[in-house]
C-alpha cells in the first residue's frame, strides 16, 4: 500500500504544463475522402533506424477512430504564425465557417496522406504499433516521407501558445575562448 496521495488531474496538468512542446496537427483521410485532423503536442521521436515517432490520441477523439482504421496518418509541425490552425484543430466542435475563413489548405504526400500546406515540416506515417495506455492509445508510426521548410515553430507552454526566441551568445568561461 502506498503512503502517497494519488496525483490529481489538476496537479498532473499543472506539472506537465511546465514542459514546453511544439505544436502539430495530426491528419488522416476519412472513409468518405475528407480530411480530419486534431491538434497534438504529444509527439515524440522514437528511433532513427527505422525512423519512428509516436503520438498519443484520446479514445474519445474522432481522430483515434480514423487512425486506427486507416493505419496511416500525417503530421504537420506548425509555424509560429499558424496559431489559428492549432486553435481550429483543437476544437472538437469545428465550425465550417471558421474553416472557410482560415482557408485551410492541404498537400498530399506520395502515399496520398493529407498534411497541412505551408507547415514547418510534414511527416507521412504508417502505423506499426498501437498500445493502449489509460484513456489514450500510443500510435507508433514509421515515417515514410518528410518535407521541411524554414521558419520558427509554434510552441505550447503553460496552456498558452508561445514563440521560440534565440538565446544570446553566452559569455565565455574564464580561460576558454568564445566560439
Amino acid at each position: 500500500m502506498s503512503d502517497f496521495d494519488p496525483v490529481t488531474p489538476k496537479e498532473f496538468r499543472a506539472a506537465l504544463g511546465r514542459f514546453s512542446s511544439g505544436v502539430t496537427v495530426i491528419t488522416v483521410e476519412t472513409p468518405s475522402g475528407e480530411v480530419h485532423g486534431m491538434t497534438a503536442s504529444s509527439l515524440c521521436s522514437v528511433s532513427l533506424r527505422p525512423p519512428l515517432i509516436l503520438v498519443c490520441i484520446d479514445h474519445l477523439a474522432e481522430t483515434y477512430l480514423h487512425v486506427r482504421e486507416r493505419g496511416r496518418f500525417g503530421v504537420s509541425i506548425l509555424l509560429e504564425q499558424q496559431e489559428a490552425l492549432a486553435e481550429f484543430f483543437a476544437d472538437p466542435e469545428r465550425n465550417p465557417d471558421a474553416a472557410r475563413r482560415l482557408d485551410i489548405r492541404y498537400n498530399q504526400m506520395k502515399s496520398g496522406t493529407p498534411v497541412i500546406a505551408n507547415a514547418l515540416a510534414n511527416l507521412d506515417c504508417e502505423v506499426v504499433q498501437a498500445h493502449t495506455a489509460g484513456d489514450h492509445t500510443i500510435f507508433v508510426g514509421e515515417v515514410k516521407e518528410v518535407s521541411v521548410a524554414e521558419g520558427a515553430p509554434l510552441l505550447y507552454f503553460r496552456g498558452r501558445y508561445a514563440a521560440c526566441r534565440e538565446r544570446q551568445k553566452t559569455v565565455a568561461l574564464k580561460g576558454r575562448p568564445q566560439r
